[in-house]
């Protein structure tokens, strides 16, 4: 099938090399120049394991082209939005001016038959406005929602093998759109995924109630271990117990920072705002409090290093250990490592910070920070070391021999994710949000 993907960032990139992969014609359609320049010479404008991989195989094979050209969309059976909804500045909606200009755009190029799929993340109720711009634009046009559910380290995995597939389908010529998806997606539903075959809102509201919930679980342990600190308590023994419960499961219980990226933070913000709009707000009151104990943990951990660093942070030299809002991704947007790295060097620590990808992105945003290329380079003659970002490269540190290369051995794990007997046996002072401390 001939296939276009309209933007590609992260998702449609991804989205775009996958079905040329899954044997489509697919052309990518960008407006940023140097973007589509990048992506067309076989590079990456972002990191993601597998991707770059993927990317050069899909333009080998010619199955896969990219565009500034809009027109290079027309004759394609199936157009893909894919395009970002960012939060408003200043409010917590979401900005669809740039979904809202891909279909515009679209519309100058498509027939009759033809299928306009969103991917992109929007407020339950744009999918019906858009369809009735398409149909009255574009007679015989269609529209669906066909909701992403990528995971920032696993997107080429997530697309490729997804663990199901939801449809939100028109009322009108439905059995022809899901024929089209059935057809894109034809290896994939092949395999047996689970599919989802429902109307617009139900569609649109899976991706906001899914992140909505995963913050939820998330905001839920920091509260338990804003008690955990309160009470003695231990944090980490507490998910493993509560864990074992299989209604409700150890993913997503290990406390810590709290979540960032592009998705979660601005995803609940705006589906408070839309609920709000809807005369609904008091059904999503509960999500402001998860929004506001997720943000107390950066301000929590800015506190616990002054503590640790014997109650002033001025003139001490600080080693932070990651940057990216999570591991295998160089995605600094709404980063809890980044933010308290950069708190910690407004308050008059010297920050010496470093991360497997995301450095270059961090420069962009904090040039007064100094950065490191290794995490020893980063401690080297370092008063306190935190690890703020869970990557492989830093949980299996060998605390001995790191040990020998800073001034203090104090460690602050931001993520619960180091050994602590481990550490404190190799003489180290191990503190955590929400651990017990020793004496």
């Amino acid at each position: 099938m001939r296939i276009s993907v309209i933007g590609c960032g992260y998702l449609g990139a991804v989205h775009a090399a996958s079905m040329a992969q899954l044997g489509h014609e697919v052309v990518g359609v960008d407006v940023d120049e140097p973007k589509i320049a990048m992506l067309a010479a076989g590079r990456t404008p972002f990191f993601e394991p597998g991707f770059e991989e993927l990317l050069a195989e899909s333009l080998a094979s010619g199955r896969l082209r990219f565009t500034t050209d809009f027109g290079d969309a027309a004759g394609a059976r199936v157009h893909f939005v894919c395009v970002g909804t960012p939060q408003k500045r200043g409010e917590y909606a979401a900005d669809l001016r740039y979904v809202e200009s891909a279909v515009e755009s679209l519309i100058g190029v498509l027939a009759a038959g033809e299928l306009v799929v969103g991917k992109s993340t929007v407020p339950v109720g744009t999918a019906a406005r858009l369809a009735e711009l398409v149909g009255d634009k574009v007679p015989g046009a269609m529209l669906a929602w066909n909701p992403e559910f990528l995971r920032e380290g696993f997107a080429v995995q997530d697309t490729v093998h997804p663990d199901r597939l939801v449809y939100g389908l028109p009322d009108e010529n439905a059995d022809t759109a899901h024929a089209l998806l059935d057809e894109v997606y034809a290896t994939i539903v092949a395999a047996e995924t689970p599919k989802v075959v429902t109307d617009y809102a139900t569609a649109e509201m899976v991706k906001t109630a899914a992140n909505s919930f995963l913050a939820t679980k998330i905001s839920f342990i920091n509260a338990m271990a804003e008690l955990c600190e309160a009470t003695g308590a231990d944090v980490k023994q507490l998910a493993d117990a509560i864990g074992h419960d299989d209604r409700i499961g150890r993913k997503f219980l290990n406390a810590g920072l709290g979540f960032g990226g592009g998705c979660l933070p601005k995803d609940i913000r705006a589906f408070m705002a839309r609920a709000g709009e809807l005369g609904a707000d008091q059904a999503l009151t509960f999500l402001r409090e998860v929004d506001n104990i997720n943000m107390r943990r950066r301000i929590r951990m800015v506190e616990l290093a002054r503590e640790v660093l014997d109650g002033s942070l001025l003139g001490k030299r600080v080693a932070v250990l990651g940057a990216a809002f999570k591991p295998e991704s160089d995605d600094i947007r709404d980063s809890p490592a980044l933010n308290v790295a950069a708190q910690l060097q407004l308050q008059g620590a010297t920050v010496v910070l470093t991360d497997p990808a995301a450095i270059e992105n961090c420069r962009k945003h904090w040039p007064q920070i100094d950065y490191a290329d290794t995490a020893e380079e980063a401690a080297r003659g370092a008063d306190a070391v935190l690890l703020l970002t869970e990557w492989r490269q830093f949980r299996e540190l060998d605390p001995v021999a790191f040990g020998k290369i800073v001034r203090q051995k104090r460690v602050l794990d931001g993520r619960n994710a180091l050994d602590r007997d481990v550490w404190e046996a190799a003489g180290w002072s191990y503190r955590a949000l929400g651990r017990r401390h020793a004496s």
